[in-house]
């Protein structure tokens, strides 16, 4: 996730570094939330349960494995033309990137306990509070401003 203008001089000059050590020396390369590796492209269900290939197992949104569900192939076979040439329609592919979030919300604080190695997917969750948050901020700023200049 780029770095908002704004916000660059928060960031130490070492971020790359930082944010390399944390996502593949400390992580090592997947999403400390949901374990989803990084660079790969994941099978998922749209509801946070993903096929961990390496495991040849499905996993929640949290990485733990998800019994009751049957392999991807079987899931394909089980839809009438669909299988062997592409994911049924309930199934998606999403292509994992890691990014290092900030637990406390402050871009500031970059202690490495602070930090995690993400995916897309567990850095927007972690991060909606803040996001509406900043959208309710930008919508009263911009009603204040229309207010002044009406």
């Amino acid at each position: 996730m780029p770095i908002a203008r704004e916000h660059r001089w928060l960031y130490p000059i070492d971020w790359r570094e930082l944010s390399a050590f944390i996502r593949f020396g400390r992580a090592k390369g997947r999403c400390e939330h949901c374990r989803r590796p990084h660079g790969r492209d994941v099978l998922h269900l749209g509801d946070g349960v993903w096929w961990d290939e390496d495991a040849a197992c499905w996993r929640d949104g949290r990485g733990r494995g998800v019994r009751h569900l049957s392999s991807p192939d079987d899931l394909a076979r089980a839809q009438p033309g669909l299988a062997g040439i592409a994911p049924p329609a309930s199934m998606r592919v999403t292509r994992v990137v890691l990014a290092s979030a900030h637990l406390n919300h402050d871009p500031g604080d970059n202690r490495p306990r602070n930090l995690a190695a993400l995916c897309q997917r567990c850095h927007m969750r972690h991060d909606a509070g803040e996001h509406r948050r900043r959208r309710w901020l930008n919508a009263f700023r911009l009603r204040a401003i229309g207010d002044l200049f009406a």
